[in-house]
């Protein structure tokens, strides 16, 4: 077995479940922890990291 190099994200649940929608797509999710927390792969945390916020903005309420 090979090993892989990972990084720790800590979310709440509701975040957590659009990471899983979004590793549909690309897979990057290496283990599911618990109900808080996601191993995902190192080299694909600063585009996870980029691609939920954008996801989040959309779910935000402006007043534009």
């Amino acid at each position: 077995m090979r090993a892989i190099r990972g990084a720790l994200l800590t979310c709440d649940p509701a975040v957590k479940q659009i990471l899983h929608a979004m590793n549909e797509k690309q897979s990057f999710i290496i283990h599911d922890l618990d109900d808080f927390h996601l191993l995902i792969r190192a080299e694909e945390e600063q585009r996870v990291r980029r691609e939920l916020e954008a996801e989040l903005e959309k779910n935000t309420y402006s007043l534009e």
